[in-house]
């Protein structure tokens, strides 16, 4: 049922409703001419069919009712969706029979599309991606996020080279979504209780092929105006209008689900922001059965996933102790935990009462499962988190990773696809990604070639235009905008840089040495350009500067038809970029760059990376794939701009310019196609998806499981195990170590006391540290039986090879339990001094 429709469609259109409101458009370009036949401008103006069908005018619709041509292309892309949705996909047939299980996935941001404008940067567009790739895959999986009535600024550049900020209305009628209509015909509504008053949330749903996002805003009739804006902003106002997005996120969130009657299994946190759903889901579970709240905290612990993307603890949302409480003080007194407890859940240290609330350490200590995302994120993680296990190897905390991926279809140009389908079929994005890289390998050098060509044409055509329309929405002279038409050349090596203009990312990177930039741009002989976008967050001043600086550089004469400066950096921008761009350029300073998803977008369209060894490129790099940025070090800006200008001049320009004899330059060719082929798989949102369902997903729904049945039997058991670890854990001691060489293997054996402890509760092991080329080792040791006369001493024994010094182990007890996820659930461990 829908409360908002279009004027009344003629009943041989009618099923145009449900395709526009069907976000599988943003990505399935099939249905693009059907659009654009209704209302080219319109098409053009929104890319929204949506406000194409609401804005189109009756006597259109009318005649297109009666055009046999249209009713035809109607019923053939109908035929595709129906195809889409009913036939089962590759993740319901790899999970296999069984009861259903539903993955909540939580997000601040979902960034789908620029005509739903709900993301701010890079953490958004993972998220719609995310979903895309939930469709396709046909993962069981919904999102759950926050209608913004704004979102995030819209920017524009003056005449000055100043960025300015607008905040657009989010009308709802004008977006793809609808209200949720409950059984009873009502708007499905959520009330959540906060101190003196009772907060309404409105439920809307976007159905994103075939998956759905759910959305939350408290704009509702019922509430005061203060409450009606919560959900003004994307990321507005100060601290405590922070804390209330992130209640509504994750305590309305998941009251919402309960609402829409939606078991859920796993819920996954993109970032920390959702982080107040597990104390949420704790109560749920502890009303329904009757636990207690640690016991109930045990039981759906293990359905939690967190995915943490900051790479420096400053990133973490804070909060007064006093503002926590405010807002925390009903919850406590339902499920009976006492304040100082409850707040050290959020706190490095449990007993500072001066420490601030930290959603980030509340996540990881509620969720079994935390992932970084990228292989040197993960390692940058472990440390930022250390101090909350204590005595634990780096290498140990429980903190893994999965690189992020990106949804192809999303982001390849229509030449791109038609290439990637010649070669590898339509279905390419719809399962695994294995046998794609042999598939595309075989494309001839030709062929590729003429890929880059028509896709840098287009890339300099939709620049002119787009630069012609921002100077003209400046006012600026015809003059002026007719030369707009003229920058750029279809012909030359085109370089692209777009990202959030802020310090860290180090965006004036390349313009360390504006001359020389000059020089390099405006050879004779082997010529280049650039293009670049990019927002600064409104409060950040030295973003804005940077901007300004790239503004004015752009604006010197002999560079005004070399360097363009595109304004408002948006998916739509950022989709013709990396489609057109010959070299991605990224330069953050290491390692700051949690992922930086950005450089994977080129990948499928041919498009090299020229990138600091961060993120994802530190995993990726090969010499036979693109150029790096650095040593893999901590960054030195001037190192490093030194190294990106002596890679462009010495490498990346004679290697673009040495053609043979038909005009095509066959090593950058050779290069283009082993990074489409190697990386664009590699780096696909499939098989980012595909890793979190087997190596995350699926271990927690059964670990979830297990712990919810015959009344949380084995919950109960898990949080009694940890309590009573807790309360003797201090009585674990060794004696002395005995080591002997027994041919070529050491043998140890070193007596354990456990106190009350019992032996089947832990694991005594031996643990070397990494050495040399030796990588880090935790050998178990096996029990030789009681220590005659003592009360829980044993010996436990271990043969090793002596291929290292024995004084490189040491005896270790860490707690152990077969059905805990270890040590994220219980990091008690002891050394032999």
């Amino acid at each position: 049922m829908f409360a908002f429709l279009p004027r009344v469609t003629p009943a041989p259109l009618a099923m145009l409703t449900d395709l526009a409101l069907n976000l599988r458009w943003t990505w399935n370009h099939e249905l693009d001419t059907l659009w654009r036949t209704i209302d080219a401008e319109l098409w053009e103006r929104t890319h929204n069919p949506w406000a194409v069908l609401q804005n189109v005018s009756q006597d259109r619709l009318d005649e297109l009712s009666r055009d046999s041509a249209f009713l035809d292309e109607l019923a053939r892309v109908l035929e595709s969706h129906r195809r889409y949705h009913d036939e089962p996909g590759w993740c319901r047939a790899c999970v296999g029979e069984g009861e259903p299980a539903t993955i909540a996935y939580f997000s601040m941001e979902f960034g789908l599309s620029e005509a739903f404008p709900l993301y701010a940067g890079g953490l958004g567009v993972l998220a719609g991606d995310y979903l895309k790739t939930a469709s396709d895959l046909d993962a069981p999986i919904v999102g759950v996020g926050l209608l913004y009535q704004e979102g995030y600024f819209r920017q524009t550049i003056d005449a000055g080279g100043q960025q300015r900020e607008a905040y657009p209305y989010n009308d709802p009628n004008s977006l793809p979504i609808q209200p949720v209509i409950g059984s009873d015909g009502a708007w499905v509504k959520v009330g959540l209780r906060l101190p003196g008053r009772k907060v309404y949330l409105r439920v809307w749903q976007a159905i994103v092929g075939r998956t759905h996002l759910y959305l939350l805003d408290s704009n509702d009739v019922r509430n005061g105006p203060g409450d009606r804006g919560i959900t003004a902003k994307l990321y507005g106002g100060g601290s405590e209008m922070r804390l209330l997005q992130e209640v509504i996120l994750g305590v309305g969130g998941w009251a919402m689900l309960g609402a829409l009657g939606l078991k859920v299994d796993v819920c996954h946190l993109n970032e920390g922001h959702a982080a107040l759903l597990v104390l949420a889901r704790a109560r749920s579970f502890m009303r329904r059965m009757g636990t207690s709240f640690w016991e109930a905290w045990w039981a759906t612990r293990a359905g939690n996933v967190f995915t943490t993307h900051t790479p420096v603890a400053a990133g973490f949302d804070a909060f007064a102790p006093a503002l926590v409480c405010k807002y925390a003080h009903e919850y406590l007194q339902d499920v009976g935990v006492s304040q100082r407890d409850f707040l050290g859940l959020g706190r490095l240290d449990p007993f500072d009462d001066h420490e601030p609330f930290k959603l980030a350490y509340l996540a990881l200590r509620g969720c079994a499962q935390v992932n970084g995302v990228s292989r040197l994120h993960g390692k940058v993680s472990r440390r930022l988190f250390a101090d909350l296990y204590p005595r634990w190897p780096i290498d140990e905390v429980p903190v893994r990773h999965v690189t992020n991926g990106v949804h192809v279809p999303s982001w390849d140009s229509a030449w791109s696809d038609r290439l990637w389908t010649e070669a590898c079929g339509k279905q390419r994005w719809l399962g695994a990604v294995d046998a794609l890289p042999a598939a595309v390998a075989v494309n001839d050098d030709r062929k590729l070639w003429e890929l880059a060509a028509a896709q840098r044409r287009d890339l300099v055509q939709y620049t002119r235009q787009r630069l012609m329309w921002h100077l003209g929405q400046r006012g600026e002279s015809a003059q002026v905008v007719a030369v707009a038409a003229q920058v750029l050349d279809p012909n030359i090596l085109t370089l692209g840089m777009a990202r959030r203009f802020t310090a860290y990312k180090r965006p004036n990177l390349l313009l360390s040495d504006p001359e020389r930039l000059a020089r390099l741009l405006c050879c004779d002989q082997r010529p280049a350009q650039l293009i670049i976008a990019g927002k600064a967050h409104p409060e950040d001043e030295e973003g804005k500067r940077l901007i300004k600086a790239w503004f004015e550089f752009s604006h010197l004469p002999q560079l005004r038809r070399r360097v363009v400066l595109l304004e408002d950096y948006d998916i739509a921008l950022a989709q013709q970029l990396v489609q057109g761009v010959d070299v991605w350029i990224n330069t953050p300073r290491r390692p700051w760059e949690a992922c930086g998803t950005s450089g994977m977008k080129v990948l499928a369209n041919g498009g090299l990376n020229l990138s600091e060894l961060d993120g994802w490129w530190a995993e990726a790099y090969e010499p036979a794939f693109g150029w790096a940025i650095g040593e893999g070090g901590p960054s030195d800006d001037a190192a490093d701009a030194e190294r990106l200008y002596r890679l462009l001049e010495d490498e990346v320009l004679p290697l673009f310019y040495a053609r043979d004899a038909q005009g095509i330059p066959r090593e950058w060719v050779k290069r283009k196609r082993a990074s489409m082929a190697n990386l664009a798989p590699r780096f696909s949102s499939n098989r980012m998806l595909a890793e979190y369902l087997e190596q995350f997903y699926l271990p927690a729904i059964r670990a979830v499981r297990r712990r919810e049945d015959n009344q949380a039997k084995l919950a109960r058991e898990l949080c009694a195990w940890q309590a009573a670890l807790a309360a003797q854990w201090h009585e674990v001691h060794f004696g002395s170590v005995e080591v002997k060489r027994q041919g070529d293997q050491w043998r140890f054996d070193v007596p354990v006391y456990l106190g009350e402890i019992m032996p089947d509760g832990v694991k005594v092991e031996l643990y070397a540290m990494p050495y040399g080329e030796l990588p880090a080792q935790a050998i178990p040791m096996q029990s030789l039986g009681p220590i005659t006369g003592a009360l829980q001493g044993y010996i436990f024994s271990a043969h090793i090879p002596a291929e290292r010094p024995a004084e490189h182990y040491t005896p270790r007890v860490r707690a152990w339990h077969a059905d805990a996820f270890l040590p994220a659930e219980a990091s008690q461990i002891a050394w032999q001094r």
